[in-house]
């Protein structure tokens, strides 16, 4: 198993370590195994890992289209259901009438408690209201502590009926580009029908981030499932790796989110 690290970036051995050690887990315990909330990219690797060992592998962010989403690994005799997934999505009360909240004031409070980005999912904003997902251990806590964003003051209570979870607003489209090469210089000009000059500058200026982290690295190479956020020109999907033309050039197909 440990040859699939050859197809994966340096960086993330320890995350693939981490994944070989929850299928090994179920593999010697034949029982089903939960992740925290894993982003796109994470979930492709978990996936590829347990590849080929005969287990399961099925998640859920609570939301429908959630991008954070608890894995859970199971063996082949396992019927999963919602609860496995331990998530509590909770709704945010404030005083809506008066200022509106972004993902943003959300996502720094919720991190200024010290919760570690793997116990919530996704934060959905509505006309007037915020819900997020949560791991059901944090349900208690969140209730007790989460009594502010910035110096808004506000409260939150579980959500009892799914019917009412924010729904995703979030599009798509698809976008074929052809490029030389994964850099991740040649596909930021290629996004933003800029020269790979400009684009290393923006990449140097720390404009440009690789599934939520900076990358100041002209070089770093893309694959698939990873997530861009071109400052001044949205975010960006690698959805497939589409093989060569004639001319050895890369089809790669992406999504622009609207």
């Amino acid at each position: 198993m440990e040859t699939i690290m050859q197809h994966f970036r340096k960086e993330e051995q320890p995350f693939i370590e981490t994944a070989i050690g929850w299928v090994r887990e179920v593999e010697d315990t034949y029982a089903p195994k939960l992740t925290g909330f894993l982003d796109p990219r994470q979930r492709f690797i978990v996936e590829a890992v347990a590849g080929g060992t005969g287990l399961l592998v099925a998640s859920s962010g609570a939301f429908s289209e959630a991008e954070r989403q608890r894995v859970l690994l199971y063996p082949d005799y396992y019927v999963p259901n919602v609860d496995d997934y331990q998530i509590t999505v909770v709704n945010v009360k404030y005083a809506s009438k008066f200022l509106t909240l972004e993902h943003k004031d959300v996502l720094g409070s919720m991190m200024s408690l010290g919760i570690d980005r793997s116990k919530f999912g996704d934060i959905r904003i509505g006309d007037d209201e915020v819900q997020f997902a949560i791991a059901d251990e944090l349900k208690d806590y969140m209730t007790a502590n989460f009594i502010s964003v910035g110096k808004v003051k506000v409260t939150v209570e579980a959500v009892q009926d799914a019917h009412t979870f924010i729904d995703s607003t979030d599009t798509w489209v698809e976008e074929m580009h052809i490029v030389s090469s994964l850099r991740l210089d040649v596909v930021v000009a290629a996004l933003m029908n800029i020269s790979r000059q400009k684009s290393a500058s923006l990449i140097h200026g720390e404009k440009i981030k690789v599934n939520w982290a900076v990358r100041n690295q002209p070089s770093f190479e893309l694959h698939e499932l990873d997530m861009l956020s071109l400052r001044g020109a949205g975010r960006f999907k690698v959805l497939a790796i589409e093989g060569r033309t004639r001319k050895d050039k890369i089809r790669l197909m992406m999504g622009k989110l609207e």
